[in-house]
């Protein structure tokens, strides 16, 4: 009953608090800036009640983000001194990066080496996965390029060492660069990338968080652990089992400080940059939104078409799992309704408990996109000017990253952290994103869900195992 009495007085008080920043920003009435401060730090004062009220972590990360918004207004120079939090957490996450990338990715090779008693089904769900989250990677780059979001930040007010270094590559490779034709700069980039690729040593590709190196031994040493017996296999694999698990429980850790790094984070830029960063990040949510609905009418909806699979069956057979998704932000908590819908829906069992479980780690169409675009985001609210050539190259390194963390709280932000430093992109921003990453974490997990779904069907389609009678079954229409 307070919690409802609580919710209600913040309902309220934030409703009276835009009507009066409505009428003070475009003075349809005198009111003094005291008076609006005022106003500022009574809704600050109802807002931790309501978060004290709740324990929610995603409640005190969007009550810190409001905080920290009011302190950069009101007292600049102390937000400024916060920015040691931000970086701290912006740490903590780094050091999840390199075990959890090696522990899942190991683990998802070797411990489940059964891959090749299912064969053919193995490759077209691959296959299907790569041609969606590559479509999701690109819808992804051309609205960001399109709506600019992260453009008209001020970067000349941001401190110097917010700022991003020009290149991740080697002193010796910008003096190579210097004595070669600038046309020839671009080829040269190429093959510094396509080298820096592959480890020579691990432990330095771990202390130096090169992802990708990471993932290349990764796999390597997933294949070949496959390929040993499975008494020797086995002990390995429990251990990058619950390698993998105590990750999760670290960054579950880690995740509690998020409402600190969070505040700190959007103090620190609004302090800096002004309110005005504000409209850039709701634009990369606006964004976000606008890519994710293309994505579904112009991607899956036309794979629905073509395979002739009754589209309005399916939405009513996805819509309750897609509902869990939206609501808990979590692809895991949807997996079991998720499944047995697809059941109902007609795909045989072997096929979903073979797809949905391999779609989580390899088939993250909102994720994919949401990390293509706010990768480009960061570079343009830190000014730099990205050309095709290396947007493509962020896109792959992404569709290679985003494997394997699914089931990891927050993954989306280990990864675009972990590709914003191989490219030298700024974790600055990424910071003040995470403020309203629960908004749009909903969306990319929904569309997650209803990928994943979507997959178990064209897998069965194109396997010829659909059962093209049971979306129209009673039970469906339940």
């Amino acid at each position: 009953m307070l919690k409802k009495q609580v919710a209600l007085i913040t309902i309220l008080t934030i409703s009276i608090a835009v009507i009066l920043t409505l009428i003070y920003e475009f003075n349809i009435f005198s009111i003094q800036p005291g008076f609006m401060q005022a106003v500022r730090w009574v809704v600050a004062a109802v807002l931790f009640l309501n978060a004290l009220s709740r324990r929610n972590l995603t409640t005190w990360i969007l009550t810190c983000l409001v905080l920290g918004v009011f302190v950069g207004l009101d007292f600049p120079d102390f937000a400024k001194a916060l920015q040691p939090l931000s970086q701290g957490f912006i740490k903590l996450v780094k050091t999840i990066v390199g075990p959890i990338l090696f522990a899942t990715l190991v683990y998802g090779i070797a411990g489940h080496s059964d891959l090749k008693s299912v064969g053919r089904m193995a490759w077209k769900s691959m296959l299907y996965f790569f041609c969606a989250t590559s479509c999701a990677i690109f819808i992804g780059l051309i609205v960001i390029n399109i709506t600019q979001a992260g453009v008209g930040v001020d970067v000349a007010n941001m401190p110097h060492e917010a700022l991003p270094v020009t290149s991740s590559i080697s002193e010796a490779d910008s003096l190579a660069l210097s004595h070669i034709d600038p046309q020839a700069h671009g080829l040269y980039k190429f093959n510094v990338f396509i080298r820096d690729i592959f480890p020579e040593n691990i432990v330095k590709a771990v202390y130096e968080n090169k992802v990708l190196q990471i993932v290349v031994f990764g796999i390597i040493f997933g294949i070949g652990l496959a390929m040993v017996e499975e008494k020797k296999r086995k002990p390995f694999v429990d251990f990058t089992e619950s390698l993998s698990e105590a990750m999760f429980k670290f960054t579950n850790l880690v995740m509690m400080f998020a409402p600190i790094g969070v505040g700190a984070a959007m103090a620190y830029t609004v302090g800096h940059l002004g309110v005005d960063i504000l409209k850039n990040l709701f634009m990369l949510l606006g964004s976000l939104y606008i890519a994710l609905t293309l994505f579904l009418l112009c991607v899956l909806l036309p794979v629905a078409l073509f395979l002739k699979i009754p589209v309005l069956k399916f939405i009513n057979a996805v819509k309750e799992p897609v509902s869990i998704a939206f609501a808990t932000t979590s692809s895991d908590a949807a997996l079991p309704k998720a499944m047995s819908a697809m059941e109902r829906f007609g795909v045989p069992r072997k096929i979903v408990s073979f797809v949905i479980p391999t779609g989580y780690s390899f088939n993250l169409d909102g994720t994919s996109l949401y990390l293509s675009l706010a990768s480009i985001f960061v570079a343009q609210a830190a000014g730099m000017h990205l050309s095709i050539g290396q947007q493509l190259l962020i896109a792959f390194t992404l569709m290679i990253t985003s494997k394997g963390v699914a089931a990891v709280p927050r993954a989306s932000l280990i990864v675009l952290i972990a590709t914003a430093d191989q490219f030298g992109l700024p974790t600055f921003v990424i910071a003040a994103i995470l403020g309203i990453d629960e908004l749009m974490d909903m969306a990319r997990t929904s569309v997650n869900v209803i990928g994943n779904c979507l997959a178990t069907v064209v897998v069965a389609k194109w396997e010829g195992e659909f059962d093209e009678e049971a979306p129209f079954r009673d039970q469906i229409d339940e």
